[in-house]
């Protein structure tokens, strides 16, 4: 994922698709050379054997070893 990509993302909001069965949806407040990111007012979306889970969260850190998909000024899977 190239850093000037990122950079220009960051406070806005941003769709990530993961490895697992799980998308996240957040403003980017910043990250690291590993793509680690700070997200705040994130939404994330996981694909269970029930339905989709969906949970809100102030704020999280990111690992950047399980992305798969960036999307800026994404909000999220289709409903």
């Amino acid at each position: 994922i190239p850093a000037e990509l990122v950079d220009k993302c960051i406070g806005s909001r941003i769709h990530i698709v993961m490895k697992s069965d799980k998308e996240i949806v957040g403003t980017l407040l910043g990250f690291d050379d590993f793509v680690n990111m700070v997200l705040e007012d994130v939404t994330e979306f996981e694909i269970t054997p029930e339905g989709r889970r969906i949970t809100k969260l102030d704020q999280i850190l990111l690992n950047g070893n399980n992305i798969t998909m960036l999307v800026p000024g994404g909000e999220g899977p289709e409903v």
